[in-house]
Parts: C-alpha cells; sequence; structure tokens
C-alpha cells in the first residue's frame, strides 16, 4: 500500500510539470504570434516599395493599349524583325517568358523577404500556393482579383510607393542635417558664452529644422509602409501576384482551366476591334507540362549559343545602336572625335565587314578626283551657258524698250 500510494504521489508530481510546461511553452507561442502580429516591416518597407513598384510596372504594361501596341508597333518593328525574328508566334513568346520570368523572381523576392515573418499559414506557404497556381490554375485561398479591385489596390499601392520615397528622402535629408548640426557643435567648442552670436543662431536655426524633419519623417512612418505588419504586405503582394499572373495567361492564352478566371480579366493579344478573331487559348505544351510554366518560360529566356546573349555582347551592341541612332537624329551634331568613339566601340569582326564595304567607294584617289574635275568643268560649261543667256534676255529686253521709245 505504501509502494502504491508513493507510485500515485509520484505520478501526480510527473503530470503536473509536464501540464506547467505544456502551458509555459503554449504561453511562449502565443506570445511569440501576438508580437510577430504587431512586427511591423520597418527598414524593410524600401526594398518592399521597391517590388510593389515592379508589381505596378508589370501590371501597366499588361493593359489593353500596352498589349495592343506590343503587336501593332513593337513586334512590328523592322529592327527587330530584322535582327531577332520576324516570326509573330515566336515573338509573342518571348515576350510572354519575358513577363512570366519577371513576376516569378519578384514572386521569389517577396517571399524571400516576407513569408517567414507573417502569421498566417498561407501566406507563409506564398511561393509554394503562388507555383502550384501557376502550373494548374487551382486557386483555393480565391487571391485572384478583379479588374476594377486590382487597379484600387494598385491605387493603394502608388500611395504606399510614393509615400516610401518621400519618407527614404525625409531621412537622409534629416541624418544630413544632424551631421551638420553636430560639426557646428563640435567647431564650436565649449558652452554657448564662448560662441558667436551667428554661429548661435545658425545652430539654432538647424535645431528647429531637425525637429521639424523629425515630426515628417515620423508622420511619413506611420502613412507609410514603414509601419505596416508583415500580413498585410504580403497579402497585399500575394493577391497581385496571383492576379497579374491570370491576367499574363488570359492575355496570351495560356493555362489551364481558363473559364475559371475572372472575365473582367480576359483580354486577348488580339482586341475586339481588329479583324483578325482572337486565337484560341493554348493548350500546354509537353514542356509546360513536365516542368511548369514558371521553369519553362525561364529556360526559354536562356540565350542559344550563337546569339549575343549567349556571348555576353547583347548590352554591347545595344550601346553601339542607341549611338548610331543619335548620330541620324542629329547628324550635324557629330563631332570627329565623337565617330571615332563610335569606331573604336566596334568588335574586330564588324570593323573587317565595314572595311571591306567601304573599300569600293575609297579605294582608288585617282579615279574619285578625275572624276570630280570632270563634274566641274560639266558645271563650268553649264554657268557659262547660262550667263550667255541671261546677257541675251537682257539685250533683248533693252531693244524693246528703244523701240518703245522712239515710238512715243
Amino acid at each position: 500500500m505504501a509502494l502504491e500510494s508513493w507510485l500515485t504521489k509520484v505520478r501526480s508530481a510527473i503530470s503536473t510539470s509536464l501540464d506547467s510546461v505544456r502551458s509555459t511553452m503554449n504561453a511562449t507561442d502565443a506570445i511569440a504570434i501576438i508580437s510577430r502580429k504587431k512586427a511591423h516591416v520597418g527598414i524593410l518597407a524600401f526594398e518592399i516599395a521597391s517590388l510593389m513598384s515592379k508589381f505596378l510596372h508589370l501590371w501597366r504594361s499588361l493593359s489593353d493599349v500596352q498589349i495592343a501596341r506590343l503587336r501593332h508597333e513593337t513586334i512590328a518593328s523592322q529592327g527587330i524583325r530584322k535582327i531577332v525574328s520576324d516570326d509573330d508566334s515566336f515573338l509573342l513568346s518571348l515576350a510572354c517568358a519575358e513577363l512570366v520570368d519577371t513576376l516569378r523572381l519578384i514572386a521569389v523576392s517577396a517571399s524571400t523577404t516576407l513569408s517567414s515573418r507573417c502569421t498566417d499559414p498561407c501566406l507563409r506557404e506564398f511561393y509554394r500556393i503562388f507555383k502550384e497556381f501557376s502550373d494548374s490554375g487551382h486557386d483555393p485561398h480565391r487571391w485572384v482579383m478583379s479588374w476594377k479591385e486590382m487597379e484600387s489596390k494598385a491605387k493603394k499601392m502608388d500611395r504606399y510607393v510614393a509615400s516610401t520615397a518621400a519618407l527614404y528622402k525625409e531621412m537622409e535629408e534629416l541624418s544630413e542635417a544632424e551631421h551638420g548640426l553636430r560639426k557646428l557643435l563640435q567647431c564650436g567648442g565649449g558652452c554657448n558664452k564662448n560662441r558667436p552670436a551667428s554661429k548661435i543662431s545658425a545652430i539654432a536655426e538647424l535645431q528647429q529644422k531637425i525637429f521639424w524633419q523629425r515630426q515628417e519623417v515620423k508622420y511619413l512612418k506611420q502613412t507609410s509602409l514603414w509601419s505596416c505588419t508583415f500580413d498585410t504586405v504580403l497579402s497585399l503582394l500575394a493577391r497581385s501576384s496571383f492576379t497579374v499572373l491570370a491576367r499574363i495567361k488570359q492575355v496570351f492564352g495560356i493555362g489551364f482551366e481558363s473559364h475559371r478566371l475572372p472575365c473582367s480579366l480576359s483580354a486577348t493579344v488580339y482586341p475586339s476591334s481588329d479583324a483578325t478573331s482572337p486565337p484560341p487559348p493554348a493548350s500546354p505544351s509537353k514542356k509546360q507540362q513536365q516542368c511548369g510554366i514558371l521553369e519553362s518560360n525561364s529556360a526559354m529566356l536562356v540565350p542559344p549559343p550563337t546569339t549575343l546573349g549567349a556571348a555576353a555582347l547583347a548590352l554591347h551592341y545595344a550601346n553601339i545602336i542607341i549611338a548610331i541612332e543619335k548620330m541620324i537624329r542629329s547628324p550635324r551634331a557629330v563631332r570627329p572625335d565623337a565617330r571615332d568613339d563610335l569606331y573604336n566601340m566596334l568588335p574586330a569582326s564588324v570593323r573587317g565587314i565595314l572595311r571591306r564595304r567601304l573599300k569600293g567607294f575609297f579605294a582608288n584617289r585617282e579615279k574619285v578626283e578625275a572624276a570630280i574635275a570632270e563634274l566641274l568643268v560639266g558645271l563650268n560649261y553649264v554657268w557659262r551657258f547660262e550667263r550667255e543667256m541671261a546677257a541675251r534676255a537682257a539685250l533683248k529686253h533693252m531693244d524693246s524698250n528703244e523701240n518703245k521709245c522712239l515710238e512715243f
């Protein structure tokens, strides 16, 4: 009996200690969740503002006007058709791949920066859900917004980006003003009695300016992304990501089960005002079924071995084209050293082609000078003939005037 009572006491003591440990752990978890809910993005506001700015640029590039411009101006450009390809389908697939890959990179950045700091379990799994939506079109949380709702969210993000940019500017100016005040105080040394009146006045003005700048910074922190919670920010970015991807699928006629997407997002590359009817939504290719839309579009942007991108010369050639375009627009403003700089920018292969093309024009100096001499002689004969004809006309006019005077 004594042994049983002792065992009972041991069991009760162990269960009590375990319950206390569990309650302590539950309280700790609850405190951690509450602290995460109250946590603000703070200094990460500037990085988030950059992501929002990219989202806005991507969303606006998918408007009906921009899509029509892509088809009728950008893809129809002679330069693109001559340098890249003259296949409309290939060019449209390149544009689609670039948009999808840009969205993927934005979603990855948002997930890496914010997901782990969120309390909502769905937001903590944001990128996995986004990838599933890109592959299957399944939207379990109804994150895809209508066009009207997305436009409202875009205006909200615009305000956030503007206020965060203003906050950054004010914080920079405040930091400079505080640094200037410290320098003034260090240079003056001692107390105010040892400082001249002009320096005391400058210090007072600077202190007043710093006070008002601190108030402005405080206000901007409250109205900008600085004071937003991680859940609020990532929820906005997540819904925007789903909506932009849905819009890309509708615009380019790709994706799965497109009829489930909001009709207000529907717009194709071929606007309804065109004579041609829009193409039917394209079924996913085998590569997209195996790798997924995000991976297949990223792979499509990998340049083939024969392209400038593979040789890391795309940017260099783009700068050459820009320089030539400027010279064509204002040829009178082109200086000799600018032409030399342009020639030095050309790769050796292009210089060789240029020399061969120009050789026929400047190789034989004697023939060129002889041709110019013949032209000058011909111009001389024409000039003399014109003078003789003008003299004859003047003489004839004078004779007619004399006859009129005699008759009078």
